[in-house]
């Protein structure tokens, strides 16, 4: 059974234009995705699902030259441009990721993937602290094809096919949603790891981190105060 990984990435956030190739302790914000996402022992293949526009064709031609897998989609119908991707990539059970986390960790992608597989789940999800005690940023989504499907079949509100789970969310009686709490060590639903803002990025840089640290080890540099950090 293929597990698809599909990262949500393009360079028009409103919020924070171009993020993706912000640099973060020297690599893109993008390339950080995709180191920590392909240290993943339970996805089986990676790709980057883009806007098909010219803005985010220079994002397209990074990733590629990193070795990244990229499919081209619709910009506005997100539910679209995932459907699309998983099926041009064969995949039974889609993983996704959005790139604006850019601390995200292989380890709590596996163990999303082992809990959906050891229960009996619709939809399971442990990126954000809703229901668990995860931080925000560290995890993931995942859902069967057959979900995608129906999501695509069915979804015909521009909120619910610009935002891919929305429908699930605002349907929650028809399905089977599952989370779970993190180990010991992670146990920090106050934490916001993601990167949205001009004041996300001011943080991330601030932090000692590495694409190799483990979430254990993010979430110690994340719960230090600032001023502790020095610059080198």
């Amino acid at each position: 059974m293929k597990t698809l990984a599909i990262v949500q990435a393009r360079m028009g956030a409103s919020r924070l234009p171009n993020k993706m190739l912000l640099h973060l302790h020297g690599l893109p914000v993008i390339e950080w995705v995709f180191r920590r996402v392909s240290m993943s022992q339970a996805v089986d293949e990676l790709v980057f699902a883009l806007p098909e526009n010219e803005r985010d064709d220079v994002l397209a031609w990074y990733l590629n030259s990193i070795g990244a897998k990229v499919f081209r989609g619709n910009e506005h119908d997100l539910v679209e441009r995932f459907h699309s991707a998983a099926h041009a990539m064969q995949a039974e059970t889609v993983v996704r990721i959005c790139a604006d986390n850019p601390l995200i960790a292989a380890s709590e992608i596996d163990r999303l993937v082992a809990f959906y597989f050891a229960g009996v789940f619709d939809y399971a999800f442990n990126h954000i602290p809703r229901g668990n005690t995860y931080p925000d940023g560290l995890g993931a989504e995942i859902c069967g094809i057959d979900l995608l499907d129906h999501i695509h079949a069915n979804a015909v509100r521009d909120e619910h096919r610009e935002h891919l789970f929305n429908y699930i969310w605002d349907n929650q009686e028809s399905f089977r949603i599952g989370t779970f709490d993190p180990d010991e060590g992670l146990v920090h639903p106050e934490l916001k790891l993601d990167l949205d803002t001009i004041e996300d990025y001011a943080a991330l840089l601030a932090m000692p981190l590495s694409p190799e640290m483990s979430a254990e080890e993010v979430v110690s540099v994340a719960l230090q105060p600032q001023s502790s950090f020095h610059a080198p």
